[in-house]
């Protein structure tokens, strides 16, 4: 699959698998078609900061690139960082847009943060 064929949000959800959306659906009190409508509408808002912070690394920086940049050494890596920084936010962005609770959308977001790093890993490691 090449990174122009799919979007960030087709990525996330196809690391997610069945099982985990089925999860989220529980948890969201809906069907699978609900749960992947909130997870691409929390990705979308998570990718954009994530993007945002990526863009503005110094390119002093370029020796940690890689996967203890995205979540490494026991997730300590930078992106893990913006992710957690960005949650809060984020899920009161979700939870305002959908009328979800913040506190639901919180537990989706920890659901979906190791998926995304995963994600990012998978396409930094293409880039190469």
């Amino acid at each position: 699959m090449s990174e122009s064929g799919s979007s960030f949000e087709d990525d996330v959800l196809g690391e997610l698998g069945d099982d985990k959306l089925q999860e989220i659906a529980g948890l969201l009190g809906t069907d699978t078609a609900g749960a992947q409508e909130v997870v691409g509408t929390t990705v979308s808002a998570l990718a954009g900061p994530v993007q945002e912070e990526a863009a503005a690394e110094p390119e002093e920086e370029a020796p940690l690139q890689g996967v203890s940049t995205l979540g490494g050494f026991a997730t300590g890596g930078l992106m893990a960082g913006v992710l957690a920084k960005v949650s809060k936010p984020v899920a009161n962005a979700v939870a305002k847009k959908t009328g979800i609770p913040a506190a639901t959308v919180t537990r989706v977001i920890e659901m979906l943060v190791p998926v995304v790093l995963t994600v990012l890993s998978k396409r930094a490691a293409r880039k190469k």
